[in-house]
């Protein structure tokens, strides 16, 4: 079911909504340094990983810029669809990772890459940055206590998708859960 989602263009719109979302919070809050008001600067992404037929408006990574002239500062506010500077969709390297540590002998590194395109040296970083910094990050230190503990810092995210593939309604659910979690550290609405 995971490796079918990779090809729903439902599921990129919705995370892109998400986006809007979260992007107008952070406008509602001003800006982080001086407290002036936040102008949107988006800008073009050229992600990889999604089906074929995505529409550009999709590619778009929001970006807000204060409107005080003495700041001027910019601020990304979190993203569903991106993850940092990586090339390809979030949602891509989530799913990817956990086919990969939930099913290992069924997911080879080798089928994962015939999957999205990808390459070996990708999906080892992926794996590295999961396994050594994330767990590191302040990100996690905050939403550690409140998950749950079955949910091993060494198997993310794999078992933190599949702590919430026991506990969603649906696999789409799942993913948008534990996406939230990663993307905002806030803890999915029920």
């Amino acid at each position: 079911m995971l490796p079918e989602l990779l090809q729903t263009t439902n599921l990129f719109y919705l995370l892109h909504r998400i986006d809007i979302d979260l992007a107008d919070q952070q406008q509602k809050a001003g800006c982080q340094f001086c407290g002036g008001p936040l102008h949107y600067s988006p800008y073009q992404r050229k992600p990889r990983g999604g089906p074929d037929e995505l529409p550009e408006d999709l590619f778009i990574r929001f970006s807000l810029c204060c409107g005080n002239e003495e700041c001027r500062r910019r601020t990304l506010p979190p993203s569903m669809l991106f993850m940092d500077r990586k090339v390809y969709f979030r949602v891509v390297i989530l799913l990817l990772l956990t086919l990969r540590q939930n099913k290992p002998r069924e997911y080879s590194k080798a089928s994962l890459m015939r999957m999205v395109g990808v390459s070996r040296k990708s999906i080892n970083r992926w794996l590295q940055y999961f396994r050594d910094i994330f767990p590191q990050s302040n990100l996690w230190k905050t939403v550690r206590g409140v998950v749950v503990s079955t949910v091993q810092n060494h198997n993310l995210p794999g078992s933190l998708t599949g702590y919430y593939l026991q506990h969603s309604q649906t696999t789409e659910k799942a993913v948008i859960s534990t996406l939230r979690l990663l993307a905002t550290g806030l803890l999915p609405v029920k």
